[in-house]
């Protein structure tokens, strides 16, 4: 008497399965997309004593997740070299796996992270919850220190990371402030 109901029940779960990995494979082709426009090189579109501009949308996250904007002041410690034609990325994120990467931050030409300066970045990228990780990355031969990484997000208060050295040349370099979620 039973026995029509567990076959109908596997049938279902075989279609479930089939539906399942269509559905992963969208998703999987949304963040490749995702992924392959938000790489693309950052452009500055003002300076400030020299707030510039940076809109990204980035993360394996993206198409699921809401769009917010994040401020970035970025200040250049005076004990820094006197400018630098490195190359700088920022990747920040909450423990939840929301994450915000913008590959390049830097423009030589506008004299971003010059010693003693501040820099502004205004990013776009997949809203998240606390934030508790930041990473820069330098790659060339001048050298940088920033002083602090200062992120302003929506509704949310601002949370700096002090840095104070100087960057190690190709890897990233940061904190990790979060807590292990289960």
């Amino acid at each position: 008497m039973y026995t029509p109901i567990i076959k109908h029940l596997q049938k279902s779960d075989i279609d479930m399965m089939k539906m399942g990995s269509q559905y992963l494979v969208l998703l999987f082709l949304s963040s490749l997309t995702a992924f392959i426009f938000s790489s693309s090189q950052a452009r500055s579109i003002t300076t400030s004593t020299k707030p510039q501009i940076i809109l990204i949308e980035t993360n394996r996250n993206a198409t699921a997740a809401r769009s917010c904007s994040y401020t970035l002041t970025i200040k250049t410690s005076c004990s820094s070299s006197r400018y630098t034609r490195d190359r700088i990325s920022i990747a920040f994120g909450d423990a939840y796996g929301f994450e915000v990467y913008a590959p390049r931050l830097d423009d030589p030409s506008a004299r971003t992270f010059e010693r003693c300066s501040t820099d502004t970045f205004r990013i776009r990228g997949p809203c998240m919850y606390e934030i508790c990780y930041l990473n820069l990355r330098r790659v060339g031969s001048d050298g940088w220190k920033p002083e602090s990484v200062k992120v302003y997000g929506p509704d949310r208060p601002v949370i700096t990371f002090k840095f104070n050295r100087f960057l190690p040349n190709g890897v990233w370099f940061g904190f990790n402030h979060c807590r292990k979620i289960m």
